[in-house]
């Protein structure tokens, strides 16, 4: 039984979706004014890992993944008057139509590196002004916001239930306020859903109250809700969305329709980079493509995501990252060892219980998508099947089995049977492998073991199998 861990209750509840076997899902996706960065691919692998479970628990899961492309600023951002989107076109002196979409163009390459399956919807914000307008309209008829001289605000002590989900009550943000409010607002938390547009704005598009641009609570909750109806089943994001975003959303959400927007309200926390916050002026923020630039396959970071609960923080090393590759070298032997057994062993010993390695996958990812005891579980069968194959104790049947759970495994997590780039051997290299291949056929066995170890010396190690050999590289 699938127990999912919920922020709004702050505990694991059995999860029941609203319809039978049907799953509305939603994830904060990016602000396509800059290269995403590895914290933010942490968060859309691991919404990626809880969807893909979802399906193989049956579910049918419609997921929604929005691109903010206009509007992404907090209420500080608001103040300072700082628009991200803006900053970055004048910046790289282009529009902001060019800048989402080239940014957004490397977004999808970057999913496709890190084999995250695409959502059904990519909604992205400025194709939705129309349903943003109308839930202002509501929000407006309804008394739950007003109209000041710069812009439309959200009044948050309207809403009773101000804070259920991150705990910051109206009580405490009156004590932390940081930056002098709005003289105008009638509230200090009161934030905007709609923000008046200034001659020089190149985003503003038309409204009953002037022209304008929405403000990034109102976008997800018109986004979300027109592709997966007033209640969604999950919404996901990372920690960092918790609040103000999530918590306005929630607000202006259930104002409209007096109903709850959202079931099951999952974040996943930050990731660091040896120990610290990512940042440029730390030069350790690093992006998918820098990763693939210094020599790493980009699915060794969705490895080494894995290794870490959700709910947990992340250490980002290139430590880390090389033990992922060593993870996946041991993968990747166990594998072209099952799939070289042959004839010799037709019948199972019964060592080994496929069933008993199923159950104990399925335990670790109903209880809240551990991923890493999941990981130990294959490690484990990875263990004990190369025990067995080193006795000749594991039958042909056998290695098919556990090569088809691999697979079945693999449709969720997707790195076990990825697909290497294909590498170029030397040339000096080649001439000693086919010599060596050539000497063991005529049986010539001590100037083979010779070649063999002055290939190694060249990097590169010789595996004698069944079926020939296999060459990698040290």
């Amino acid at each position: 039984m699938l127990k999912v861990y919920n922020t709004l209750t702050r505990k694991k509840e059995i999860f029941k979706p609203l319809k039978k076997r049907g799953v509305g899902m939603y994830t904060c996706g990016p602000t396509v004014y800059s290269f995403v960065h590895i914290g933010n691919l942490r968060s859309f692998i691991c919404a990626d890992i809880i969807r893909k479970y979802l399906e193989h628990k049956k579910y049918k899961v419609k997921y929604v993944k929005n691109i903010t492309d206009v509007g992404h600023f907090t209420e500080d951002d608001l103040i300072l008057g700082q628009d991200k989107m803006l900053l970055a076109a004048q910046k790289e002196k282009k529009s902001p139509k060019q800048i989402a979409k080239f940014y957004t163009k490397v977004f999808f390459k970057d999913e496709k590196r890190l084999n995250i399956k695409k959502a059904d919807v990519y909604p992205r914000a400025s194709q939705y002004i129309k349903e943003m307008i109308g839930l202002i309209k509501i929000l407006i008829k309804k008394g739950y916001a007003y109209q000041i001289s710069d812009g439309i605000y959200f009044h948050v002590p309207k809403f009773k239930n101000y804070g259920k989900l991150s705990g910051n009550t109206l009580d405490k943000l009156k004590k932390g306020v940081r930056i002098e409010p709005n003289p105008e607002k009638k509230h200090s938390a009161d934030f905007a859903i709609w923000k008046f547009a200034k001659p020089e704005d190149l985003l503003q598009w038309p409204s009953p109250w002037g022209k304008g641009f929405p403000g990034w609570h109102i976008e997800c909750s018109a986004m979300a809700m027109k592709n997966l109806g007033k209640s969604l089943d999950i919404h996901t994001g990372g920690e960092d969305n918790l609040f103000p975003h999530h918590e306005d959303e929630i607000a202006q959400s259930e104002a409209i329709f007096n109903t709850k927007f959202v079931k099951y309200w999952m974040h996943i926390k930050h990731l660091l980079v040896d120990g610290q916050k990512m940042s440029k002026s730390k030069r350790n923020f690093y992006t998918a493509g820098d990763l693939e630039k210094m020599g790493y396959n980009p699915l060794l970071f969705r490895l080494l995501v894995l290794n870490s609960h959700y709910r947990s923080k992340l250490n980002f090393t290139f430590k880390g990252l090389e033990q992922s590759k060593k993870n996946l070298e041991k993968i990747d032997e166990f594998i072209n060892k099952l799939k070289a057994k042959n004839e010799k062993r037709k019948t199972t010993t019964k060592k080994l219980k496929l069933s008993n390695f199923e159950k104990s996958f399925e335990k670790a990812m109903d209880d809240d998508f551990n991923t890493p005891k999941a990981l130990a579980v294959i490690f484990e069968l990875i263990n004990k099947g190369n025990s067995l194959i080193s006795k000749n104790l594991l039958s042909q049947k056998e290695a098919k089995d556990i090569l088809n759970f691999l697979k079945k495994i693999d449709k969720i997590f997707n790195f076990i049977f990825w697909k290497k780039p294909k590498e170029k051997v030397p040339e000096d290299v080649l001439k000693l492998v086919q010599e060596r291949e050539k000497n063991r056929k005529e049986k010539n066995w001590q100037k083979a073991d010779e070649l063999r170890k002055e290939i190694e010396k060249l990097g590169y190690l010789i595996e004698d199998t069944e079926k020939g050999f296999n060459l990698k590289k040290l």
